[in-house]
């Protein structure tokens, strides 16, 4: 026979364990349900361990929807200082780092902890490892089949999250389940992912896999949908990451270059020409004065900026042409990608259900009023640095304070 609830919440993770922490303290009977047997995997190895829960300047510009102001009602009804205030309630010691990002001083178990304590304070059950076989609607709501007891339940509410890091449980269950009951996906992607190359085309830049600099990045698309981030970039064996690379990752579509800008905030030709006026100086040594001796060296010679040999040469020897090709070369570096390194490596997915069939203060199914959606299973991304916890955290209060009791 199966147990009955008021709601019943798949998938335990940043924004599962909000929003049924916050039905259940409403005095909802909600129960979490959960494959994994560790609680919280995503949120453990967030942020190098230490969780970026998230970012002060949050705004509906940092995030990517095919229905961009969906996300508003939700970010403006649970801001980030909200969530903050809930974890100063928890004596977690905090810091920010740069462009408005939070950190756990310690660890991210404490931000898991947290959630699993607001879920003890609503009186949630669990069901954890616990195995949904089917969901099926009835005419009182929903009946979950699972490798346990069945669930009854009047509402539902699915995040599961999307398929990045398959490797600490991530699957696609949110887009079948969204499928059967007759909501439109857009088609998921990888997103805050590096991006690789050709491995004859990048065999003459892996010697500089490690090296880390800051970029100006952008992607070659139309005016409007180009976006241009001052980042970190790292080489790597098989092409491009670091902060950077993941943030343009998320505009970039196949058969597209991506331009990066190794002098950002400087006129590099002119510098050159200026400098070089009795400069007996080599140019690869005046150039290891401005970036890592290893790159200099290595990106000249595989990028073929300019002729053999003239790194050798003493700058004042050295015509304008030649410098000002240079100049323009490293502040266009073009490349064209040849993929992503696939959902193993990325961060989050871009895509999930469609914005444009749920409810935007409620995150409800407009065709199924007791089907929610909240979280990362959405066609809602955030930019890296803190935005995707803090949709998490939005969305979930948003479905947690509209699901109702009898």
């Amino acid at each position: 026979m199966a147990v009955d609830f008021d709601v019943a919440v798949i998938g335990a993770g940043a924004a599962g364990m909000m929003a049924a922490s916050v039905a259940g303290q409403r005095g909802l009977r909600v129960v979490l349900i959960d494959h994994a047997k560790k609680l919280g995997e995503k949120i453990r190895i967030s942020g190098g361990g230490r969780c970026n829960f998230t970012n002060t300047g949050t705004s509906v510009q940092h995030f990517i929807s095919q229905n961009p102001n969906f996300c508003r009602s939700a970010l403006s009804a649970y801001k980030p200082a909200d969530f903050l205030q809930l974890v100063e309630s928890y004596g977690i010691a905090w810091h920010e780092k740069h462009k408005g990002q939070l950190f756990c001083d310690d660890s991210s178990e404490s931000i898991i902890q947290l959630l699993r304590q607001e879920c003890v304070k609503g009186n949630v059950s669990w069901r954890m490892p616990c195995s949904v076989q089917s969901v099926q609607q009835t005419p009182a709501g929903y009946l979950i089949e699972t490798d346990a007891d069945p669930i009854a339940c009047k509402q539902l509410v699915i995040a599961t999250g999307g398929m990045a890091l398959p490797q600490v449980g991530a699957t696609d269950f949110a887009l079948h389940l969204a499928r059967q009951f007759g909501l439109k996906v857009i088609e998921p992607r990888p997103a805050l992912v590096p991006l690789t190359f050709d491995s004859h085309f990048w065999q003459d830049f892996v010697p500089l896999s490690g090296v880390s600099t800051e970029v100006e990045l952008s992607n070659q698309a139309k005016a409007k949908s180009k976006m241009t981030f001052l980042e970190d970039l790292l080489f790597t064996h098989r092409g491009l990451s670091g902060p950077g690379i993941l943030q343009i990752s998320s505009y970039w579509q196949p058969g597209e270059a991506i331009t990066i800008n190794l002098a950002p905030g400087m006129d590099l030709s002119q510098t050159l020409i200026t400098q070089k006026q009795g400069n007996r100086q080599q140019l690869g040594n005046f150039l290891a004065t401005l970036w890592p001796k290893r790159l200099v060296e290595q990106w000249i010679s595989a990028a073929q900026a300019i002729p053999d040999g003239v790194a050798e040469q003493r700058m004042a020897d050295i015509s304008d042409k030649v410098l000002r090709q240079l100049g323009q070369a490293l502040h266009h570096w073009a490349l064209v990608p040849t993929g992503t390194a696939g959902y193993k490596k990325a961060e989050v997915m871009r895509g999930g259900v469609d914005t444009r069939d749920l409810n935007q203060k409620t995150m409800a199914a407009r065709a199924h009023p007791n089907l929610y959606f909240i979280g990362e299973s959405v066609d809602v991304t955030g930019w890296l640095g803190g935005y995707n916890f803090q949709w998490a955290w939005a969305s979930g209060v948003a479905c947690g304070r509209a699901l109702q009791g009898e």
